[in-house]
């Protein structure tokens, strides 16, 4: 067998290939950003054939850089940005309109109505998430309703939905010369369109949103022995390598943590931050303003489910300091810049940019500094958007606790903000609990390549990836009682600060 597995992690800001070893070691990658396009307030798209060139560009990089080629992978897995919507012509590959990215507000409008007209409890009960405008099925209506042509080309079976999980894995297999349309049980789950319980498309929820059946990939499990299909000559393997793994991002960071056990969670710091509680083979419904999901599918076992906090704005908040703000040059100097000043001094950064995600779910807010004085500086204001990361992440520590009546004694931690020392040790504190990071930090894409690879045999069984797992680094709690008290209640003052700022009809 061959001595390599493969990852893409198309992610929503860049897009990149890995390469691991048998022991879950990298042995190369490359990434590539891609253009982050605001039309309007509110609204976040991508360019879905950029998406597809970068992808075929950081395949070709790290195989290069690596020596390698397309016979030395056993198996490639794919991970990517959830909800991000993509509707395309099945005949020439060219999408209808740009992809539509969860961050983006412009379905406000739909969720508010499915929910004021009495739906929501149904969505809820079937697919486990509340009318948000972060789903993939209210996107799916904005494109259907709002560019000429494509409510005919989907009655007629040439319009086609992916996210862009789907829509690489089309393009792998050879596009619109017989690319297989399909998704895993993860990304169906983040739709409002899949049952839960029976992990197919529902008939009675493709109907609130009047979304023809026929756009729809076929789901199958995250790790697929029977292979998704095999990757085109024509792409850029050059050469056929079995796809069998499929997982969404926040998903394969579950599986690449290793959280294979109900109560295991883990959290990822991105773009946003993901907080995700394995519950096992049983449907867990909040109660606490949480999203109940599908964690992953091996194969023909049952299907693993879990709760999730989502927060919408945790890393692209300090991108926002950066590009919007220009306080600091890069990621990185956040870090420094807040560790010029002891504490906030009294500043509160509430970045609900796109509103309040998990466990507020309120589309009417938007983000707020409050606490100024003449006193605060630019330190001030890095060192409030490192705590709101922290505060946004125990809101849902919090609810996740009251519905599953786990208490988390170790919270892992995954991502690229992990880099940020004092970020995880404001974390530990916020929480007064142990923060853990694992020696490789990039644990989606890992996650993507352990089901593909278990998929094929090239790893026999869980066990022998939790062997692969390691500690990197853990940070303990050192801030004391009164201090974390003081802070989180001025934190959840803040956030109400933000709430009925956007008039939702």
């Amino acid at each position: 067998m061959a001595d390599f597995v493969g990852a893409i992690d198309q992610g929503t800001t860049s897009t990149r290939f890995m390469i691991f070893d048998h022991a879950g070691k990298e042995v190369a990658k490359h990434q590539l950003e891609h253009e982050q396009i605001l039309p309007q307030a509110g609204w976040v798209e991508h360019n879905p054939v950029e998406i597809w060139e970068r992808t075929s560009a950081v395949v070709q990089s790290a195989l290069g850089k690596a020596d390698l080629v397309a016979s030395d992978l056993a198996a490639v897995g794919i991970t990517n940005q959830r909800e991000t919507t993509v509707v395309w012509d099945k005949r020439n590959g060219r999408p209808y309109y740009n992809a539509i990215v969860w961050q983006d507000t412009r379905t406000d409008r739909i969720a508010a109505k499915l929910e004021r007209d009495g739906h929501g409890d149904l969505i809820r009960h079937k697919a486990g998430l509340p009318p948000a405008a972060y789903f993939s099925g209210g996107k799916i209506q904005w494109i259907l309703e709002n560019v000429a042509g494509v409510g005919e080309a989907a009655e007629a079976g040439n319009a086609l939905f992916g996210n862009t999980d789907t829509w690489l894995i089309w393009w792998l297999t050879g596009g619109y010369r017989g690319g297989v349309h399909i998704t895993d049980v993860t990304n169906a789950s983040r739709t409002m369109l899949m049952n839960l319980e029976t992990l197919e498309w529902d008939d009675e929820l493709l109907a609130l949103f009047d979304i023809p059946r026929q756009m729809l990939p076929e789901i199958r499990p995250s790790s697929d022995p029977n292979l998704y299909g095999m990757t085109s000559d024509q792409g850029p393997f050059a050469g056929p390598v079995a796809l069998s793994g499929d997982l969404g991002d926040q998903h394969a960071a579950l599986v690449g943590q290793v959280c294979f056990a109900p109560g295991e969670a883990k959290n990822t710091y991105g773009t946003g931050n993901f907080l995700v509680l394995n519950t096992g083979t049983e449907i867990v419904r909040s109660k606490s303003g949480l999203i109940t999901t599908v964690g992953y599918q091996f194969g023909a076992d049952p299907a693993v489910y879990a709760l999730e906090g989502s927060i919408a704005v945790t890393g692209s908040a300090i991108q926002w300091l950066r590009d919007q703000l220009g306080i600091i040059g890069g990621a990185s100097d956040s870090e420094a810049l807040a560790r010029q000043v002891p504490d906030n001094g009294g500043v509160y950064f509430v970045p609900a940019f796109s509103g309040l995600f998990a466990p507020y779910w309120r589309p009417d807010a938007r983000g707020v500094i409050v606490g100024l004085s003449r006193f605060n500086t630019n330190a001030h204001l890095a060192r409030a958007a490192l705590e709101a990361i922290c505060y946004q992440s125990k809101d849902v520590v919090d609810a996740m606790t009251k519905d599953s009546g786990v208490a988390i004694d170790v919270l892992k931690v995954d991502g690229g903000v992990t880099a940020n020392e004092l970020c995880m040790q404001i974390q530990a504190d916020v929480l007064n609990v142990p923060v853990s990071r694992p020696q490789v930090p990039e644990t989606t894409a890992l996650g993507a390549a352990y089901a593909a690879g278990l998929a094929v045999g090239f790893w026999s069984g869980t066990d022998e990836l939790r062997a692969n797992w390691n500690e990197s680094k853990r940070w303990t709690p050192q801030s004391a009682e009164e201090d974390r008290t003081k802070g989180y209640a001025g934190w959840q003052k803040a956030v109400s600060r933000t709430l009925d700022w956007v008039d939702v009809e």
